[in-house]
Formats: structure tokens, sequence, C-alpha cells
């Protein structure tokens, strides 16, 4: 058995963003800091409720695939570049997967 703390822990991290502009940015600030291997945009539109009223926005959907032993590092990089006052930061393990593509994230993301 792998010692838990250098044992990755693969995971999703799901985030929305109000433009592409502010979704790049966000996207490449962890790449580039190697909170994340990979983070993929997607147009999307949510309806959501926010100070009692329904809302019906455009918005980004950011995929980050990570080792979410960087999750607190992650979400302060996140929440220093979002435009939200409560922005959507949702992590999910990843309980199984192809194993050159976990290696790569392993290789991508830095340890601490």
């Amino acid at each position: 058995m792998k010692n838990p703390i250098e044992a990755p822990e693969y995971g999703i991290v799901w985030v929305t963003a109000p433009t592409r502009t502010e979704a790049e940015a966000i996207a490449e600030a962890l790449v580039e800091s190697r909170l994340a291997a990979c983070v993929s945009l997607t147009p999307i539109h949510s309806i959501y409720t926010w100070k009692g009223k329904i809302n019906k926005e455009e918005e980004w959907q950011l995929t980050i695939k990570t080792d979410l032993r960087q999750f607190t590092r992650l979400e302060s990089t996140i929440k220093s570049l979002h435009s939200y006052e409560v922005p959507e930061i949702i992590a999910i393990p990843i309980i199984a997967g192809s194993t050159p593509y976990l290696n790569w994230i392993s290789e991508s993301v830095v340890r601490d």
C-alpha cells in the first residue's frame, strides 16, 4: 500500500466563470503554477438562485484535472482571480482512470 502522504489523490474540480476571458485567465494561472495538469473550458447556460432571485446566465465551465492534495492552494488561486462573490469550486474524486493519463496528471501537478 502506498504511503497516503505520497499517493496522489486524482480529482476533477469544477468552477464556473462569467466570461471566456476570465475562465482562460484562471485556467492559465492554474496550469502555469502546476496546480492543474489540464483545464477544459465549455460554454454553458446556468439557471440558479442568487439573493432570492432566479437568474439565467451564459457562463464558462472549467473542468480542472488535478491532484486534490493541492486543493487548498488551487482554491486560493481561483478565488484571487475570480469575480464572483461566491464562486463555484467543487472537487470530485476520480476513483479510476487510465494509468498513463493518471501518471501524466502526477507528473504535471506540483508536489508539496
